[in-house]
């Protein structure tokens, strides 16, 4: 089996390139509204916050722990949002999909669900995935009503998973996507995409 990254993928409507400092001031042009960071644990709206962002996904790609990518808009060439692949255990054929935001402009678009295809894609059907996680902050109901639609499968709820930056405490909403549900969800995207 091939390794889950680094990797680019490609759509219809958008392109997944590995994260790199070539994307910053891309990330940085649509990451200046605040509603984005909302739920976020960093908020990408300085060129320092961006730079960090992706040296640090950088070091975690070296590692082999996550697989950041740039959202790229194939109409435009534009940089429209961040994704990745994260904690990400081999040996167990799982990961998860998270650290996603878009610019609002591409919100309720195809591009949502095809990133969610190519990365879901590629884990299951090239890399053998066994399991891929998604979680998100148990008030982000946008975000919860989002995964929902995918089609993955509720878990449960980590109490007092995280410390939000401004010191509350986050719940985590735990969903995942197994190998046996990947051709039923595969179907459902497809035609959300409209392919």
């Amino acid at each position: 089996m091939a390794d889950l990254g680094p990797i680019t993928l490609q759509g219809r409507h958008v392109k997944l390139e590995p994260l790199r400092p070539v994307h910053a001031d891309g990330l940085l042009a649509v990451g200046g509204d605040e509603e984005l960071w909302t739920w976020m644990p960093e908020r990408l709206t300085s060129k320092p916050a961006v730079e960090r962002f992706i040296e640090a996904a950088m070091k975690a790609e070296a590692a082999g722990s996550d697989y950041a990518f740039a959202v790229i808009e194939l109409k435009t060439g534009r940089v429209i949002g961040s994704t990745r692949y994260l904690d990400v255990v081999a040996a167990h054929k799982g990961c998860e999909i998270g650290w996603t935001w878009y610019t609002k402009a591409v919100w309720a678009t195809a591009v949502n669900p095809e990133c969610k295809l190519l990365l879901l894609r590629h884990a299951f059907e090239t890399w053998g995935a066994i399991r891929v996680q998604l979680k998100t902050d148990h008030l982000n109901v946008r975000s919860q009503a989002a995964i929902k639609k995918l089609g993955a499968q509720h878990e449960g709820v980590l109490r007092n998973h995280r410390i939000r930056p401004d010191g509350t405490l986050r719940h985590t909403v735990m969903f995942s996507i197994i190998k046996e549900e990947w051709p039923a969800v595969k179907a459902k995207l497809l035609e959300r995409i409209g392919t």
